[in-house]
């Protein structure tokens, strides 16, 4: 690879570091050709980018930002990074059910919203809703009043109803 080709690289990860609100960087090493098109797969799905770069090419992209120094010692050996750009915790439970399914891809450092976590930390970091989920629940917790109220507005209907009724039949007899 020359000059040019990892500047080339170096440029890709920055922009991709700068556009992404979640990073998962993971050693791969033991995965089959077949396991990792499956990950890649599972990936492309939730709209997810994962690259192998080199460690050396990674630490130059990350350290245009200083706010990854901590993430930069844990790049040793074959690293994979993870880009999530919608959804910061897809990618955590992406990769704990393939790491539990297989026994590899051993996450090594993540970085969700600006905040580095430990490669030990994927199981929290998996149990996390997810943005559609938050916002299911957040509209959920939103309209719950609200058909509340039409509940309740219903049943003074309902029992008027019933009243005007049992007046009408009242003075039929």
């Amino acid at each position: 690879m020359n000059r040019t080709e990892k500047e080339a690289v170096v440029a890709e990860v920055s922009e991709k570091i700068s556009r992404a609100t979640g990073l998962y960087f993971a050693d791969f090493r033991g995965l089959t050709v077949a396991e990792e098109t499956e990950l890649r797969r599972e990936f492309r799905k939730s709209g997810i980018d994962y690259q192998v770069v080199k460690n050396t090419l990674a630490k130059r992209a990350l350290q245009s930002s200083e706010q990854y120094d901590r993430v930069a010692e844990k790049l040793v050996g074959p690293t994979g990074i993870v880009f999530a750009y919608d959804d910061s915790v897809a990618p955590a439970k992406i990769i704990k059910k393939f790491s539990d399914k297989t026994g590899k891809f051993k996450l090594k450092a993540a970085v969700v919203e600006k905040q580095v976590y430990d490669g030990s930390q994927l199981g929290q970091l998996a149990s996390v809703p997810s943005k559609p989920e938050l916002m299911a629940s957040i509209l959920g917790s939103l309209q719950s009043p609200i058909s509340g109220i039409v509940g309740a507005l219903n049943a003074v209907m309902r029992d008027l109803v019933s009243v005007v009724d049992a007046i009408e039949k009242k003075k039929a007899a």
